[in-house]
């Protein structure tokens, strides 16, 4: 019985489309252990869904798919059981998070993420799961390219969006494996397995800004925007990072030490470079603190600013005191 479903599911890979681009999420996840597929009912997840199906039995490894529910919506209890059925399809038991209690008034896209995120990572806890797989694919990374962009972030914040992120400090890893597949292909999948995927209005709604990027990005393209040569630009500007990033931590392996909590920062940790003091501050302090998104920018030059100052004292940040004792910098916790 389960050999005939497994050849149920497998048969959609004649398909010469299908098979390449589950060649490439093969290639892309490399990954041996229990996994998570965090599914939306949305054709990405839904494609995801079915390439991490595909997978598991390849490589015979355990998979659990979640829904979460954010009950934002009336219609959205209804379309998680509509979703949870479709995936039966295929032999996949599909359980739905659901979010109960207040919810947001406003910055309702950020807070909803955030619940998601936390549902998925509790749930991947509780199954001693460590790798979570999202169904974000290469147009999503170009609308990320350009909301950090809108929003004058650095180098860091501009390619701040890659296949594996390691999320908070639950010793979960985020794994993006459809990142350099276009959501035509992910479409065609969900069309063909499931004919089937959820339409989210919010997609549509203008006044969110991600739409509005979105509508920009289609604009351009019909102006002649290369998606590859965009493409080839934010890998470069990873390689580029990649330098940094090695700076940095030569900095803080030599000109700083970890002491009982408390990080000593010495003269030469701020004779480098603006961004090499900047990045070495930022990590420091969201370890200190204990925050999962690291400061805001400006506060991070603010402090560097007043660091360069002889009159500094002891001031607050990201949950942390900052104080110098002679030429020393000290970072302690705030308690």
């Amino acid at each position: 019985m389960q050999n005939k479903t497994h050849k149920e599911i497998f048969k959609y890979l004649n398909t010469k489309k299908i098979a390449k681009v589950f060649e490439e999420f093969s290639n892309s996840l490399l990954v041996k252990n229990d996994l998570a597929v965090a599914v939306s009912g949305g054709p990405d997840s839904l494609a995801l869904a079915y390439l991490a199906k595909c997978y598991s039995i390849k490589n015979k490894i355990k998979v659990k798919f979640f829904i979460v529910d954010h009950k934002l919506r009336n219609e959205s209890t209804l379309e998680a059981k509509n979703v949870k059925n479709i995936l039966s399809k295929i032999d996949i038991n599909c359980k739905i998070l659901r979010w109960n209690g207040k919810k947001p008034s406003k910055n309702i896209q950020a807070e909803s993420r955030d619940k998601r995120y936390s549902l998925l990572a509790n749930e991947c806890k509780k199954n001693n799961i460590k790798y979570l797989l999202l169904g974000h694919h290469i147009n999503d990374l170009f609308e990320n390219f350009f909301i950090r962009l809108a929003r004058g972030s650095g180098l860091k914040g501009l390619i701040s969006f890659s296949k594996n992120t390691m999320y908070k400090n639950k010793n979960l890893n985020i794994l993006r494996p459809l990142l350099d597949l276009e959501k035509k292909d992910l479409l065609y999948i969900s069309r063909k397995v499931f004919s089937f995927f959820v339409s989210d209005p919010s997609n549509k709604n203008k006044d969110y800004q991600r739409t509005r990027i979105r509508n920009l990005l289609k604009e351009l393209e019909k102006e002649g925007l290369d998606k590859k040569k965009l493409k080839l630009t934010i890998d470069n500007l990873k390689d580029s990072d990649s330098s940094i990033r090695f700076y940095v931590n030569r900095n803080l392996e030599k000109n700083s030490i970890l002491k009982k909590n408390i990080y000593f920062l010495s003269y030469s940790f701020f004779d480098q470079s603006h961004e090499i003091i900047f990045r070495s501050l930022t990590a420091i302090i969201q370890k200190i603190g204990k925050n999962y998104y690291p400061v805001r920018g400006k506060s991070i030059n603010k402090l560097i600013e007043g660091i360069n100052d002889k009159s500094f004292s002891k001031v607050t940040l990201g949950g942390c005191f900052i104080d110098r004792v002679n030429e020393t910098i000290l970072i302690s916790k705030e308690k």
